[in-house]
């Protein structure tokens, strides 16, 4: 399940670079991308391969697991985010 969450993170982070760079060209990035859009689209197309190399239970897995994690992960942020905590210092 690590393999496959973090082929998707890089998935996700390759769609990114792409997307901020054509909607917000001018954004300050102390850190550059080589050869845009060449190297985010070979990161999607290679990682998205290895993503479907691996064994179907990894991903059945996986596709369990991860509305699970969402839950949690937004659920406990809703009250112990530090947003959460500046709006209720102002009420």
């Amino acid at each position: 399940m690590v393999n496959i969450g973090t082929l998707l993170a890089f998935v996700i982070v390759c769609i990114a670079v792409i997307l901020l760079r054509r909607t917000d060209p001018d954004q300050a990035r102390p850190f550059r991308t080589p050869w845009v859009p060449v190297v985010p689209i070979l990161g999607v197309l290679f990682n998205g391969y290895f993503m479907c190399r691996l064994r179907w239970i990894k991903s059945a897995r996986w596709i369990i697991w991860l509305p699970n994690g969402v839950v949690v992960h937004f659920t406990y942020g809703q009250n112990d985010s530090r947003v959460h905590g500046l709006r209720s210092a102002q009420k």
